[in-house]
């Protein structure tokens, strides 16, 4: 498994510009509000009223992986997401599926005007789950970058 330094690195990488970088501030964290609030809707099971549905699964599935990277990165994801999934599961669905197309638009404006690159999760469908993380770490500085 690639460390967070690598794996920033590398996701970095196709995120050179500004433009790029902005689009990608405010479509990342669209989409996963939004994909958050859709699949809040799809209900997996339910075992003594704790209901368990596909936002939930994708959650901990997800925070696994982050707390395996970086445990503090990973902590911060989980209050970020548990966040988004309650607004998200409030916004209508209608809203939920505009914004989340929105939010991919933006991230292909960004790589097609600004970087003139495909995005990463093309060559590494990892970066799908890179990507939020990344822009959380920017945020916060958790994880800084090592210099050679």
């Amino acid at each position: 498994m690639s460390t967070i330094h690598e794996l920033f690195a590398d996701y970095g990488s196709y995120h050179q510009t500004r433009g790029n970088k902005i689009f990608h501030r405010i479509g990342i964290p669209m989409i996963m509000l939004t994909l958050l609030g859709m699949l809040a809707r799809l209900e997996i099971t339910s075992v003594n009223s704790i209901r368990i549905d596909a936002a939930i699964l994708l959650i901990l599935l997800a925070e696994v992986y982050y707390l395996m990277l970086d445990w503090r990165l990973g902590l911060a994801m989980l209050g970020v997401s548990i966040i988004f999934y309650v607004a998200g599961a409030a916004m209508p669905f209608w809203f939920n599926v505009a914004l989340f197309v929105l939010g991919w638009i933006f991230q292909f404006i960004g790589h097609s005007v600004y970087e003139k690159r495909q995005p990463a999760f093309f060559r590494n469908f990892v970066h799908l789950l890179i990507g939020p993380l990344w822009i959380l770490n920017d945020v916060v500085s958790v994880v800084k970058p090592r210099t050679a």
